[in-house]
């Protein structure tokens, strides 16, 4: 490693070309710089382990001032990859002996020469361009060139140039060195384009508008769910304003105790679609499919209690350390496949509801591809004001449209009453126009008049939670993809905001409060359990904000909305159209979002292709089959739900019938097929660390001696102190 000298004396002086030092009151003591005391080395730096032999060495391994400066070696490591068995120079060890000659060191010595006893080489020509056998162009001496020169009869050889030796692979290295230092180079560079770093506070402007920008670019994520589970359960437009309500303020909860005392990363926590198939499967089950009274009360609370269930094992899984142990294989090929395998799963929806009103679904994906894509570099007053608000515009303006056709009679159709139920229409005139009023109507709700100003939402509001084992085992395999999901998305966010990834017990302690934030989903009653947004990862790249100062003022601001019942009823007033529309973007962004986890591993190789695939192309088949013992059941029911309908219905049947139900409704899970072929199948087909792409995490011990980690994810208020004896869930 690089080791910059320093001067003595109060830091008064510094040697000519040394890096420039920050003054700070506090005696801190860097790990990874000589010991107090030593004498410093030589400015420029040499490469320790080059001349001697020695193959621990990586130059691009930098050290915690090139972390906080910036600076970028220009060593390759590919050129100074040395063989156990030898101690010869490789590559283009010549020219680093020419460039620290010309430095005016001594190789052997290392005295610095006077100028006068420094003999400078004859650089390569300007066109010389470094290749993969010569990576940097060769300084020939003039002795040398003019011996040449003479052998040739005073013609200069084309290839005068030495030849460098092979390079010789050390099989011995461990690829975790260059994992790491790889990841370092590419947050740093990540890290410079930010505006605000995690632990940086804006401005009160600022931090309001980045604040604001932070949420709106995730909105669909935050309020779509409810919009898809009530109604489902058969509850009224006030059931869903209430839902709403309600993910509002757990969420905005669920941040703050995430930024404080979880993984401390700039993270939103939602509901996560995630939760959404378990919840759809236990809406559709027999016992709660042919209710007519109360339907949405009783299911519920049987969601309720599976949630509190299934939360109190992430709890567990989190708190006890397993988790750090369960870190061991996970890879971005697992996270990769069953992240993809959740957006892939609602195939059948997506579409299908935006097919029943075409004029208007259709042009709205149109509008949000428009935005995210083609307009995404257009920038105004310095902002990617398409890129960021791509869902939000594209709901603004597809809504007026929907608002504007309703005005003016495309939708009304004489002697049909859209507030009848369908089933009860006679005139099949009728019956078609009523589906398509229904769908495509802006004024179809009127909650929006009805809801409250000022509601507040309560635990057991539904009432109190039924608890089945049935049920509960579903949340609890849930829980297992949701903390699986949120390991993908801690990774990715901290090479964007944060000095260094986070230690497996920082992980453990994130997905620890996790479980506590579900079982509050649980208590209070969303319908689904709270974890870490996938749509975090994006958001943070494209708004470039990674304080979590804004993210903690955001879910203040969503706090407060939660108790404006108006709020509720204006998102429960969508149209169902719209409401798809934004769900087939959502959808998408999680597919790309958990494909772009592959570029940790090695993407183009043949094992970690073919597990991915064979993942996903099981996890599409494998549920069809058990989704087609479902179909066919009820015809009142929409063909977008018929696939949750498989319960007891399924091929498996044991003569029990709550084991029944969980296998059958776990097997037609896509996104648990993926986990578990891809989990099976990356652990065991052979391949390397660095082949599979093992995430870097920080190790406790070092993470414990750098103030800029304890900083990015220690506890507040100095309670890191009280807890040194738990390890594992922490620095």
């Amino acid at each position: 490693m690089f080791a910059a000298g320093r001067t003595g004396g109060g830091g008064g002086g510094r040697m000519p070309g040394s890096p420039p030092s920050r003054v700070s009151n506090a005696q801190e003591h860097d790990p990874e710089s000589p010991p107090l005391g030593k004498r410093p080395g030589p400015w420029p730096p040499r490469a320790l382990g080059i001349e001697s032999g020695g193959n621990d060495h990586n130059p691009k391994d930098m050290g915690n001032w090139a972390r906080r400066t910036g600076f970028k070696t220009t060593v390759s490591t590919e050129s100074f990859v040395s063989s156990p068995n030898t101690s010869k120079e490789i590559g283009n060890a010549a020219t680093f002996k020419a460039t620290t000659l010309s430095n005016g060191m001594d190789d052997t010595t290392q005295k610095i020469k006077k100028p006068s006893q420094v003999q400078k080489p004859e650089l390569a020509p300007p066109d010389a361009l470094p290749t993969a056998s010569t990576p940097f162009p060769i300084a020939v001496p003039a002795e040398k060139k003019a011996l040449n020169a003479d052998k040739n009869n005073g013609v200069l050889p084309s290839n005068s140039r030495p030849k460098p030796e092979p390079v010789r692979v050390n099989r011995d290295r461990d690829p975790e060195q260059d994992l790491v230092s790889e990841d370092a180079e590419e947050m740093m560079a990540k890290q410079s384009h930010l505006k605000y770093d995690i632990r940086e506070t804006p401005g009160i402007v600022s931090l309001i508008l980045y604040a604001l920008q932070h949420y709106i670019s995730i909105i669909g994520s935050l309020i779509l769910i409810p919009l898809v589970i009530v109604p489902a359960m058969h509850g009224s437009d006030e059931d869903t304003a209430k839902v709403v309500s309600t993910v509002l303020l757990i969420s905005g909860i669920s941040t703050l105790l995430h930024s404080f005392f979880g993984s401390r990363l700039p993270l939103v926590q939602g509901a996560s679609f995630v939760y959404l198939a378990p919840a759809l499967s236990i809406i559709f089950s027999n016992e709660f499919s042919a209710m007519s009274k109360n339907r949405f009360q009783h299911t519920m609370r049987e969601l309720q209690g599976a949630m509190i269930i299934g939360s109190v094992f992430q709890f567990i899984l989190g708190y006890s350390g397993l988790m750090s142990v369960f870190l061991r294989v996970i890879n971005p090929v697992v996270v990769a496949s069953t992240v993809a395998a959740v957006g892939l799963a609602f195939f059948t929806y997506g579409f299908a509801v935006v097919g029943t009103c075409v004029e208007i679904g259709l042009p709205q994906i149109l509008i949000i591809v428009l935005f995210s894509l083609y307009l995404r570099r257009v920038s105004i007053f310095g902002n990617r004001v398409f890129q960021v608000y791509a869902v939000p515009l594209g709901l603004a303006i597809t809504w007026a449209y929907a608002f504007l056709l309703t005005e003016v009679g495309v939708y009304n159709f004489r002697g049909c009453n859209m507030k009848e139920a369908i089933s009860s229409i006679k005139n099949e005139r009728c019956r078609k126009h009523v589906y398509t009023m229904q769908h495509c109507r802006s004024d179809v709700s009127d909650v929006l008049k009805t809801v409250a100003w000022v509601r507040v939402p309560y635990p057991f509001q539904w009432g109190v939670p039924t608890f089945h084992f049935k049920t509960a085992a579903v949340m609890i395999v849930a829980t297992i993809i949701a903390s699986v999901d949120s390991v993908g998305t801690y990774h990715g966010t901290s090479l964007l905001v944060a000095s260094k990834a986070p230690t497996p017990g920082v992980v453990s302690r994130g997905i620890g409060l996790e479980g506590l934030t579900s079982l509050l989903a649980g208590i209070w009653g969303t319908g689904t359990g709270m974890t870490t947004l996938t749509e975090n990862v994006h958001t943070v790249a494209v708004t470039k904000i990674g304080s979590r100062r804004a993210v903690e003022f955001g879910a203040y601001v969503l706090i407060a909305l939660s108790f404006v019942g108006k709020v509720g009823g204006f998102v429960a007033s969508m149209p169902k159209v719209i409401v798809a529309g934004l769900l087939c973007y959502m959808w998408t962004m999680l597919v790309a979002l958990g494909l772009s986890t592959l570029r940790y591993s090695a993407t183009g190789s043949s094992r970690n292709m073919l597990i991915v695939g064979l993942s996903l192309f099981l996890s599409l088949s494998i549920p069809s089959y058990f989704q087609q013992y479902g179909r066919g059941h009820s015809t009142n029911l929409e063909k977008q739900f018929q696939p949750y309908m498989v319960g007891a219905k399924g091929p498996i049947q044991t003569g029990a019938y709550g084991l029944d139900f969980f296998l059958n409704t776990v097997f037609s899970l896509h996104m648990v097929i993926a986990f578990a072929v891809a989990l099976i199948l990356d652990n065991t087909v052979p391949g390397s660390r660095q082949e599979k792409g093992a995430y870097s995490w920080s190790r406790s011990s070092g993470a414990r001696n750098e103030p800029a980690v304890v900083k990015d994810y220690g506890l507040p208020f100095g309670l890191s102190r009280y807890f040194l004896w738990a390890r594992w869930v922490g620095l």
